[in-house]
């Protein structure tokens, strides 16, 4: 799994720089008579879900964090015909607002970063997608005080996310999916449970 999320930072970074010199790659073509291609366009979403924590080597404790997730994904890197639709690669940044509704910490804020794997029908009604990447970011930590919590104010976080989006107006979308997200100090910190979670995720994209 980590030699994908490497090949999915690599090609997103790769895919930067042919954008920024256009004489290296060329841009990809919409399909014929299509007035508004979104992958060609930068995308905002806004998703919400809810994560429990699943069993495994983090935390005994009960965890559940509403994450609430402003992500911005870039014009098409790659597209390439596959199915009878297209298969793109964009790049995606995203900020993560995440209280945790039960536990010992109360919240935690953080950045991520990944490509966005994504499969469109040709009249881009619909598309199935993969993300996975990572980042950083912070929490009020409370592993000093209470066993099994969280030893480290800085954390980094990793997460793989997958679901299908369908297009509801030209500039407008919706998507349903499962997200699942970790959470620890990478053992800067002796204290280092981690979160492991898992659940569903509802996002309304504004494509521009």
């Amino acid at each position: 799994m980590l030699k994908w999320i490497l090949w999915l930072c690599l090609a997103a970074w790769l895919g930067a720089e042919m954008r920024a010199d256009p004489s290296s790659a060329a841009a990809p073509a919409a399909p014929a008579g299509l007035a508004f291609d979104p992958v060609e366009h930068w995308e905002a979403d806004f998703e919400s879900g809810i994560l429990w924590r699943v069993t495994g080597s983090a935390t005994p404790l009960s965890y559940v964090l509403q994450p609430q997730i402003l992500s911005l994904k870039a014009p098409a890197l790659i597209v390439r015909p596959l199915g009878g639709g297209d298969f793109v690669l964009r790049s995606r940044y995203s900020v993560l607002i995440e209280p945790i509704v039960v536990g010992p910490e109360h919240h935690y804020f953080g950045l991520s970063a990944s490509g966005s794997l994504e499969w469109w029908d040709r009249k881009r009604t619909r598309n199935l997608f993969f993300s996975s990447g990572g980042g950083l970011g912070e929490m009020d930590s409370k592993g000093h005080e209470i066993a099994g919590a969280q030893g480290e104010d800085f954390n980094f976080n990793w997460f793989a996310y997958a679901g299908a989006r369908f297009r509801t107006a030209e500039n407008w979308s919706v998507s349903l999916g499962a997200y699942f997200q970790h959470i620890s100090n990478g053992h800067l910190n002796k204290i280092d449970p981690g979160v492991t979670s898992l659940g569903p995720m509802l996002s309304v994209g504004w494509h521009f």
